[in-house]
């Protein structure tokens, strides 16, 4: 059996494990895009603001590849597959055959669409080479624009902040965040960035950027001009799947796969940041792209690229996010739409000791939560998100500050 691993992240990297573990014969060929060694992408916002080393964010040993007889084809991004021929064909315009392919390649950044975006020291944050160019530019670097309230942009802002950069963050949405957390938590949040020195900017974008071979400034579009000598760009990413054929293999937003990470063709799978399957809470399918979610993916592809069966229950989204030194905890639909008449909302703001707590119900089951400080029960509500187990005491009695979940799991 020959196996093809398109995406050398967590959730490739997980699969070719889970492959060689009950296929010790089969060969593997993985290609990455980026030339190195697998490594923790989440932490590249703490290599950014200089809380770890580079050394520390590698996930595998230097003889990885090597220890588990993997064939690794890096930096080469793929530029087509043939389901016809069961063939890839890289950037080179090299072909490489496969019985069974797995497409972790994970998410694209996407652009800010303003004037002159190509100008130098205006960069993504999605890799760690990406950073390490922006850490060169750090030195000359007084005045930082961050395009994008995400966890992205957050992120950068964040690490930039913590570097002594005077930073502009501009957000479309009222608030930061607002993928991850309600209205309520979003002003919290940022309320505690702006406190911090951070310029937030709401309802405003970028129109061009402006400078001889660098970016020097901004022009926004209510008219308004930052001075920036760094620009990131946080809007958000999409499912790198350019790469497919719609016509043979289905895509939504996601790659849809189905339980057991399988795509519309039966021989190629799908696992990360770029597959598409159940959200537990939602009910529908969706694109869950977190770190925990793509191990889980991985080794559940590989298990069953290599004819092991087992089925996935289904992904959930949450988020732990340190803000100096508030805590947010977020899982599954935290902004139901008004229009969701089955949907029952539970809150409370202390604003004295700045803690918020807020539970999603769809009729007796938790299907979200947001909280900001005392978020050490977190892990409960998530446990009941996933078990789906009707909650069967008064939901008035939820918002008491000290009560404790775990008495609503049944043992």
């Amino acid at each position: 059996m020959h196996y093809v691993i398109i995406g050398n992240g967590v959730a490739g990297t997980v699969a070719a494990e889970t492959l060689r573990r009950f296929d010790p014969d089969g060969s593997i060929t993985m290609i990455g895009d980026e030339a190195g060694l697998p490594y923790c992408r989440p932490m590249i916002s703490l290599y950014l603001e200089g809380a770890v080393s580079q050394n520390a964010l590698p996930i595998r040993l230097d003889d990885f590849y090597n220890a588990l007889g993997i064939t690794p084809v890096l930096g080469n991004r793929v530029v087509q597959v043939d389901t016809d021929n069961k063939q890839v064909r890289t950037a080179d315009d090299k072909p490489l055959s496969y019985d069974k392919l797995l497409i972790a390649t994970g998410s694209d950044p996407r652009p800010a669409k303003a004037d002159n975006e190509s100008l130098q020291n205006i960069f993504f944050m999605r890799t760690q080479s990406q950073v390490e160019q922006m850490l060169t530019v750090l030195p000359n670097a007084k005045h930082a624009l961050v395009l994008g309230g995400g966890l992205v942009g957050f992120k950068a802002a964040y690490g930039l902040l913590r570097r002594g950069i005077k930073v502009s963050m501009l957000i479309r949405s009222p608030y930061p965040l607002s993928m991850q957390v309600d209205e309520t938590a979003g002003q919290m949040i940022r309320h505690v960035l702006e406190n911090q020195g951070l310029n937030v900017q709401v309802g405003v974008q970028v129109s061009s950027f402006e400078g001889d071979s660098q970016v020097r400034e901004a022009v926004l579009t209510d008219g308004s001009r930052l001075v920036c000598e760094l620009a990131v760009i946080g809007k958000g990413v999409f499912p790198a799947h350019d790469f497919l054929p719609k016509d043979k293999i289905a895509v939504d937003a996601g790659i849809r796969v189905n339980g057991h990470m399988q795509t519309s063709d039966p021989d190629i799978y799908a696992a990360g940041d770029v597959a598409e399957y159940i959200d537990i809470a939602r009910q529908k399918p969706w694109v869950n792209a977190i770190w925990p979610e793509a191990v889980i993916q991985g080794e559940i592809a590989g298990m069953n690229m290599a004819g092991r069966p087992y089925a996935y229950a289904g992904s959930l989204s949450r988020n732990v996010i340190r803000i100096f030194d508030t805590d947010v905890m977020t899982a599954g639909l935290v902004s139901p739409s008004p229009d969701d008449t089955d949907i029952q909302v539970m809150s409370h703001i202390d604003p004295k000791r700045a803690t918020y707590r807020k539970l999603v119900f769809r009729e007796d089951r938790l299907i979200g939560f947001a909280l900001v400080n005392r978020i050490e029960q977190g892990g409960v509500l998530t446990a009941l998100i996933r078990s789906q187990q009707p909650v069967a005491i008064a939901k008035d009695s939820l918002m008491a500050p000290d009560f404790n979940f775990s008495k609503l799991m049944l043992f």
